[in-house]
């Protein structure tokens, strides 16, 4: 998989972690293959949080490869945890950020007022992104006014649910734009022909490129560049060789 990405240009990247044993194994991975991680809890596995978590979480925060807290946030579409299991999980989350001085990686699904309201109070001084945003320009603005970068996936290239979401993307400013896979899931409909499998793929990346350049009428080269200076700026304590 990560060979056929290379070869797709789609060379760095970010592998994410939504437990703390997923955490583990994402920055196992990011060892084996000079690549970066996450540390965090997704919303969906709030409920299932143990005691040490944040201890074993703050001790991934130290690797030099793990370069931000998260995916976390709140997701109240599906509530697989409780709404109070969220918030809690997820404000640690946030001061756990704080204390390692690193960005926060955000989920939000569903419940953008109390997000915004969360991220109001937290310290947002290293920065983060919203990733696999789906809204349109009210959502993007409140985003863009925490200092947020935004993540755009496969979203994008759905003609039946990203109408909102093609709206924002020429609204984003250069400096504050992201490229995402959210891989396995969100497969691009653009890609043809259709792959057999309806699993996502980091290679898929170029059709998400393809289709945010044309919504900003850049070229992909000039895309590509932006994206990956903003990568850097915002994700890379090291530079795997």
């Amino acid at each position: 998989m990560l060979e056929e990405s290379a070869q797709s240009g789609v060379c760095r990247m970010l592998f994410c972690g939504t437990s703390v044993t997923k955490s583990e194994a994402a920055h196992a991975l990011a060892k084996q293959h000079n690549q970066y991680s996450t540390a965090g809890i997704h919303p969906h596995d709030a409920e299932a949080t143990k005691d040490d978590a944040m201890e074993r979480l703050r001790a991934l925060a130290a690797e030099k490869r793990v370069t931000c807290i998260g995916e976390c946030g709140l997701d109240f579409n599906r509530n697989y945890s409780s709404k109070k299991s969220q918030i809690l999980c997820f404000e640690k989350q946030l001061e756990l950020a704080e204390a390692c001085r690193l960005p926060i990686y955000l989920h939000e699904r569903d419940a953008l007022e109390d997000m915004v309201a969360m991220l109001k109070n937290a310290n947002l001084e290293h920065g983060g992104v919203i990733h696999c945003f789906t809204g349109g320009p009210h959502a993007l603005e409140k985003y863009l006014d925490l200092g947020l970068h935004v993540g755009i996936t496969g979203w994008v290239c759905d003609e039946r649910r990203g109408l909102e979401l093609r709206k924002s993307v020429p609204l984003i400013p250069k400096d504050r734009l992201l490229l995402e896979t959210d891989a396995p899931y969100l497969l691009p409909r653009t890609i043809r022909p259709k792959p057999k499998s309806r699993t996502n793929l980091p290679k898929y990346l170029t059709y998400v490129a393809d289709e945010v350049a044309a919504l900003r009428d850049v070229s992909l080269r000039e895309l590509s560049d932006t994206t990956e200076q903003n990568f850097n700026r915002l994700f890379t304590k090291v530079t795997p060789k």
